[in-house]
């Protein structure tokens, strides 16, 4: 009786050591690198400077704001990288002036939320290289992309 317990034991150890030796192997590795640009496809600006920096051909990620909405998780990342949601928002968007924005104060959920709920608020575009974004058309900002995906 305590053979065949040790016989069961035997074979319990063996199928875990091998699951274990091919897991090893098939590991992911964790991305550390990302490029990603946020864009709207009908903006002559984001469409400009992807012309002028030739990003779209430089193997980043495209996601086109107004047909693949930005994810909450996507959003909350683009924060930690630009320190708020205030540097991603843009004030420039019809609707801020539509919905009355200016004379409110706005705090940083409403931000997200506001961002969240309409693509245009989003200051464009953001291109995120490895642990850099680059957020909107200033062009201190362009000029800094330019060199970052040279």
């Amino acid at each position: 009786m305590l053979i065949d317990q040790l016989k069961e034991l035997w074979l319990l150890y063996s199928i875990l050591q091998s699951f274990r030796l091919l897991s090893s192997r098939y590991t992911v590795s964790k991305v550390t690198h990302m490029h990603k640009i946020y864009h709207l496809g009908n903006c002559t600006t984001c469409q400009a400077i992807i012309k002028e920096t030739n990003i779209d051909k430089k193997g980043y990620e495209m996601q086109e704001i107004k047909t693949e909405k930005i994810t909450p998780a996507q959003l909350d990342e683009m924060k930690k990288m630009a320190g708020s949601y205030e540097a991603l928002f843009s004030r420039r968007a019809i609707k801020y002036k539509e919905m009355g924005l200016k004379n409110k104060n706005l705090s940083e959920k409403d931000i997200r939320k506001l961002i969240l709920d309409e693509y245009t608020f989003l200051k464009r575009p953001v291109v995120i290289k490895d642990k850099e974004i680059f957020i909107g058309s200033e062009k201190k900002n362009v000029e800094s992309l330019k060199k970052a995906v040279k």
